[in-house]
């Protein structure tokens, strides 16, 4: 199937950056949030990055107007009736999004794909929910999704192949390079990033090395472009958290128990850059 339509559910910075991705890509996006002007400002966020890459001379003033030109905001699940893939992006909470597939399957047409943007909880739990379950699998983008050049599509023990077929093709539309996973939890990337990730924060609360020599080492010592405490502030503490213990639920690997300091800052709402702090301090 060839994908024309893109619904994209979800308010935050993942799901205004596929639709940026998906709309440069040819593909007309609707753009859905639970209220209409926190969809509109998914749309903001998407007009002020386009304006940026005009001022730099990456992107033709034409070009800014025909991907605007592709992406609808709207508040109403029932818009997305017509798309040919809907793609959730919403919190990292396993019951909201099985809630949100069961209400999606009685809402989209027959031959569409429902997918899940999750980078860490069971595709198959959500499968489950709908009618559909071999036309459910998991497409996972990376932040930020413009430039991120990692897909993962997810096949879930009930997923079809031709599901698979069209998740990789749309990946590719959208100039991506996708990979293929098992569904299990963490995947690849997040399987393998944040056990690295969770005993940085364990180096820094024993003491070991400040916060800016644990970073400095990894940039230096292994060629990393951000450090592993400033990459935490990044994707946000609390979402951190929530891939851990997702991980460690399903392994009981110590690697994946989430460090006691990064529950403290999570309850303290230090979250990284998303709250203006985390290991890092954004408000100066």
């Amino acid at each position: 199937m060839t994908v024309k339509r893109l619904g994209v559910v979800g308010s935050g910075i993942m799901g205004s950056g596929i639709a940026e991705v998906a709309a440069k890509a040819g593909i007309e996006v609707v753009l859905r949030s639970r209220q209409q002007h926190t969809a509109d400002a998914m749309v903001a966020s998407l007009e002020k990055s386009l304006a940026k890459q005009v001022g730099r001379g990456k992107l033709e003033e034409a070009e800014r107007e025909a991907v605007l030109g592709r992406v609808r905001a709207v508040s109403d699940l029932g818009e997305l009736a017509d798309c040919d893939i809907v793609l959730e992006s919403i919190v990292e909470d396993l019951a909201t999004k099985k809630h949100l597939f069961n209400e999606l399957d009685g809402i989209v047409k027959d031959t569409a794909i429902l997918a899940t943007n999750t980078s860490t909880l069971p595709v198959v739990e959500m499968a489950m929910e709908t009618a559909r379950p071999e036309l459910v699998c998991g497409i996972h983008f990376f932040n930020p999704a413009p430039m991120m050049p990692l897909v993962e599509v997810v096949r879930a023990i009930t997923t079809g192949d031709a599901t698979v077929t069209t998740a990789r093709g749309f990946a590719e539309m959208c100039g991506k390079n996708p990979v293929e996973v098992r569904d299990q939890a963490g995947f690849i990337v997040n399987a393998l990033l944040f056990p690295y990730l969770n005993n940085a924060v364990r180096l820094y609360d024993a003491g070991v090395a400040s916060r800016d020599d644990i970073d400095a080492a990894m940039q230096g010592g292994c060629n990393f472009p951000m450090g592993p405490l400033a990459l935490l502030d990044l994707v946000g503490l609390d979402t951190s958290l929530a891939i851990l213990e997702a991980l460690y639920t399903e392994f009981k690997d110590p690697n994946y128990a989430p460090a006691p300091l990064l529950r403290r800052m999570v309850s303290a709402d230090r979250l990284g850059r998303k709250s203006g702090a985390g290991f890092y301090d954004y408000q100066k």
